[in-house]
């Protein structure tokens, strides 16, 4: 199975999960508390990936990077998003220098 595979039956189980009872679904819980909460939760994790970058832990920081991607999931859930849009995103910018993408967005006012 093709890494976008998982993220498309990932998306596709958190799209399903959203409508569940908060009660019974994490995931509708999250999407309960409304972006802020979802944004919240993003952020705790971006934190812990952060300190596992820190420490000589590989199994750490891959466990800490898939709890992000998780939510980060959620997150492009709860604005009607999917991985698929994040991965056209990378794809557009695949052979494009990672400076002049950064300078392009700072012409932009990004």
């Amino acid at each position: 199975m093709s890494s976008s595979d998982i993220l498309a039956q990932l998306d596709a189980i958190i799209a399903e999960r959203r409508h569940a009872s908060p009660d019974q679904s994490y995931v509708a819980r999250l999407h309960a508390g409304g972006p802020a909460a979802v944004g919240k939760k993003v952020g705790e994790e971006a934190a812990e990936v952060i300190i596992a970058g820190l420490d000589d832990q590989p199994e750490a920081l891959v466990h800490e990077v898939a709890d992000l991607w998780f939510h980060t999931m959620v997150l492009l859930n709860h604005h009607g998003l999917d991985a698929a849009a994040v991965l056209a995103e990378l794809q557009r910018r695949f052979g494009v220098s990672g400076l002049d993408e950064k300078a392009a967005r700072a012409a932009e006012g990004k």
